[in-house]
């Protein structure tokens, strides 16, 4: 099993500015760097930056004389635009890899470790013997889901107004830290899930994702205070 990493970074990031590579923590490349020591190592073929941005690459080209899978991968910038849509960049994925399966992560969720990659690719080739066709990470969600055009609860089972919440409909949300799909979907279905994935749980520490300045800061608070 062929497997390879792919890593987007782009330049002119809006909502929290040069968030791929200014100082996080102790590492001045920052979450990039960050996330290529985590991915160092990793049983996997290759691992590609795909990326426009001359800070990335730079700070990726730092790392090749130990990171001998590393592949970088300069992108074109009309897929690499805030307007670019997602179903376009799924397209370009497998003309850049051979591989026959692939991993799709982001340097914006810096609490996974190399350890839960490697995890989450055990659990997926477990998941595809059992009848599994990808792996998507989430994050276990049971508590009050209040719908406004209802004026109701929209997760209760049963007749009980309030119920436990352990009791509510268990739904799960996407924190986009892994995704694990074989390379034929990607071709054919243009998607990194298949339709049958297999729910990769993980805690909420582990599901930080940044998005927006304040993720930011967090962040990086809790990984100094975790790391």
């Amino acid at each position: 099993m062929s497997i390879a990493v792919f890593l987007p970074t782009r330049k002119g990031s809006e909502r929290v500015k040069n968030k791929n590579t200014r100082k996080f923590a102790e590492f001045k490349g920052g979450l990039l760097e960050l996330k290529l020591k985590q991915l160092n190592g990793l049983d996997v073929d290759e691992v590609i930056l795909s990326t426009n941005d001359e800070e990335s690459i730079t700070i990726a080209k730092s790392f090749e004389s130990e990171f001998k899978n590393l592949v970088i991968k300069p992108r074109p910038d009309h897929l690499a635009g805030s307007s670019t849509k997602l179903i376009d960049l799924i397209k370009y994925v497998p003309k850049i890899t051979n591989c026959e399966h692939i991993l799709w992560t982001h340097v914006t969720s810096p609490m996974v470790e190399k350890e839960i990659y490697a995890e989450s690719i055990e659990e997926y080739k477990q998941a595809l013997e059992n009848g599994y066709d990808s792996l998507m990470s989430v994050i276990p969600f049971q508590n009050f889901l209040w719908s406004p055009k209802e004026n109701d609860l929209v997760n209760r089972e049963g007749d009980l107004r309030w119920p436990r919440t352990q009791d509510l409909t268990k739904l799960y949300e996407i924190n986009s830290a892994i995704f694990i799909t074989p390379r034929y979907i990607y071709e054919n279905n243009f998607d990194r899930v298949g339709k049958k994935p297999f729910l990769y749980e993980m805690n909420k520490l582990n599901s930080m994702d940044i998005d927006w300045e304040d993720d930011f800061k967090i962040a990086e608070a809790v990984y100094e205070r975790f790391k």
